[in-house]
């Protein structure tokens, strides 16, 4: 496991990240007990960046992190993110960037962390009622504070950005990035590249479909959030198992797992890019920590890329509603 600097901040992550949401929340049953074995294990593999947010849960998941971090903070490089406002009793969601709240939600994160410092603090969905300025300039603020050590921003465009980084220097932008989600390739990359910044790639297995776990829709548990996600309903998931036959075609060819193939396909992007696969279970943290020793040939990633091309999944990869809040 190699550790690489994010952007132009000092910090170190390993290439490997953890995503820990699902520890919490979304993908069906969870247990405490197992996914802080999973993040202790992480360590012992070198996987030592991790990545939660405080509306998992909500705040479950910041908790979560907090207890598995006690005796080992120092260890860790640790993400979090603010931004998306949960109600609880109506299970509305709002996005907040205002500059009062931005310190609030930080000062409420770091006590459930139980943590004085957070190492990269990340704007969750762009507030479009606040100017990006604004935000930015308050979470600059954290760090002349000592409260957070370099910040962040998730899901927006290219455009915003570079404005954002006028105001306070970005260390990384975090996007779902994968073999069947490559958006990021029409602008944001480049610009991250550009400017020096980290990027940062959650869902790089597909929400775990590219795995080749799930063959019906049935597979999903009955309060999985994939059962409400364009993707994997109907033709779409019909459309896509399709992909993932491919991508296991391939796997064997290279006698790796799909898993394997399609984190390795995402480092191979740069040296820059960072995913951050999220499991809950021993066997596939190990599984895709093998990743780091799969590479390709130039001829390789050409041939793959002929069959996954930016619009290559059918369907949305939210639901309508979310749409509305990415690359903003």
């Amino acid at each position: 496991m190699q550790n690489r600097v994010l952007g132009k901040s000092g910090l170190t992550a390993s290439q490997l990240g953890l995503g820990c949401m699902g520890m919490s929340e979304f993908y069906g049953q969870t247990n405490d007990t197992e996914s802080i074995k999973v993040l202790h294990r992480s360590l012992e593999l070198g996987v030592s960046f991790w990545d939660t947010a405080d509306m998992y849960g909500p705040f479950k998941n910041e908790v979560l992190v907090g207890q598995a971090l006690k005796g080992i903070r120092n260890q860790v490089t640790l993400a979090t993110k603010f931004g998306i406002v949960r109600d609880e009793v109506t299970n509305t969601r709002g996005i907040n960037g205002r500059p009062e709240y931005v310190q609030s939600a930080c000062e409420a994160s770091l006590i459930r962390l139980q943590t004085d410092c957070i190492d990269l603090y990340y704007l969750h969905r762009v507030d479009t009622n606040t100017p990006i300025e604004e935000t930015v300039g308050a979470m600059g603020n954290l760090v002349k504070q000592g409260k957070v050590k370099a910040i962040g921003l998730s899901e927006v465009s290219a455009a915003t950005l570079q404005k954002a980084y006028k105001e306070f220097p970005i260390t990384a932008v975090q996007s779902e990035y994968s073999l069947w989600t490559r958006d990021p390739e029409e602008a944001v990359l480049a610009a991250c590249k550009e400017l020096g910044v980290a990027f940062v790639a959650y869902s790089p297995l597909g929400r775990g479909f590219l795995t080749g776990q799930f063959k019906t829709f049935e597979d999903f548990a009955a309060d999985d959030y994939r059962r409400f996600s364009p993707r994997f309903q109907g033709e779409n998931f019909t459309k896509n198992l399709l992909l993932v036959d491919k991508i296991k075609e391939i796997a064997q060819q290279k006698g790796c797992t799909p898993s394997q193939l399609a984190l390795a396909w995402v480092m191979a992007q740069g040296d820059y890019i960072f995913p951050i696969p999220g499991t809950k279970k021993l066997q596939y943290l190990e599984e895709n920590v093998g990743s780091t020793t799969v590479h390709f040939t130039k001829e390789e990633l050409a041939e793959i890329s002929t069959y996954f091309q930016i619009d290559a999944a059918s369907g949305n990869r939210y639901p309508e509603a979310m749409m509305g809040s990415l690359n903003r």
